[in-house]
């Protein structure tokens, strides 16, 4: 018994007609009905009533035609992922994201890229930006979503690539008098208790600095009550009306009917959290080749 026999058989069972099923094969009538009988015979049993007109199978043949599809079918999807083995796509991509990203279009991109790749498993990690750097650089992530807030766009052995440029909100409780505004200035915030959103767990990185400097460029050093890259701990604080802050857009886009919370965005070009993309250049896997394609 081979594969090819079992093929024959189905084209038969399928067709009625001995006639037809060799034409889909392209074989004579006599090497099909040939090769019926060979596979009839290591069997030691009869697959076809041969009398009837147009043949049908017998009790026999209709539990074998069942079982020869789901054979042929595995057949099938074993030569499609051993295929797919060949040219690398299978495996697993390890991706890192910034607190508060999971709320962005994140899922969106790697549901898109599972339905294209499912035998590539995609797992994912929550962390501060800092610990996103240092576990791409020690090889614990394939690839990272962060604000760069450890300059790592600087590093010759990472490569880069903006996904977004999210504008910054001011996360306010709906009684504080600015809640009904439709923009603000960061200046209009000077005598505000901030709850400042951190990107990284130290509290003095590249992008806490850049953060500062936009309130020394409106002219004041914030009232920061609180300092964490915890988002969701911020929004309660504010929710509690112990403060305010100011969040990127990709946390608050989603929270339509957030309790006691209202998001306005702030006045002015520089008033922006870049997204990228980073990953080390060196060793790249095919799957993390096709997922920096798809960016």
């Amino acid at each position: 018994m081979n594969l090819n026999q079992l093929k024959y058989f189905v084209a038969v069972a399928e067709h009625r007609s001995f006639t037809k099923a060799a034409n889909q094969c392209y074989l004579s009538q006599t090497a099909i009905t040939q090769q019926i009988h060979t596979l009839e015979g290591s069997m030691g049993l009869r697959l076809f009533d041969r009398n009837s007109r147009p043949v049908t199978l017998t009790p026999a043949g209709k539990v074998f035609l069942r079982e020869a599809k789901a054979v042929l079918e595995r057949m099938e999807t074993a030569v499609s992922k051993a295929k797919e083995a060949s040219t690398g796509l299978v495996g697993t991509l390890r991706i890192g994201y910034t607190k508060g990203y999971e709320r962005s279009n994140l899922s969106d991109r790697l549901r898109a890229f599972h339905r294209e790749f499912p035998n590539i498993l995609l797992t994912c990690y929550r962390c501060d930006t800092d610990m996103l750097a240092a576990g791409l650089l020690n090889g614990e992530y394939d690839l990272i979503f962060t604000w760069d807030s450890t300059n790592i766009r600087q590093d010759p052995d990472v490569e880069t690539r903006l996904v977004e440029r999210a504008r910054l909100v001011a996360a306010l409780y709906s009684s504080h008098p600015f809640a009904q505004r439709t923009i603000l200035h960061r200046e209009e915030l000077k005598n505000e208790t901030i709850l400042f959103m951190s990107p990284s767990s130290t509290g003095d990185s590249f992008g806490d600095a850049y953060f500062m400097q936009l309130y020394q460029r409106a002219g004041y050093q914030p009232n920061i009550l609180l300092r964490s890259s915890d988002t969701e701990s911020i929004l309660i604080m504010v929710a509690a009306e112990e403060g305010i802050s100011i969040l990127p857009s990709y946390v608050t886009d989603k929270l339509g009917n957030a309790d006691n919370l209202v998001f306005v965005p702030l006045e002015g070009e520089e008033e922006a959290e870049e997204i990228i993309a980073a990953w080390k250049v060196t060793g790249m896997s095919v799957p993390l080749r096709q997922f920096v394609d798809r960016l």
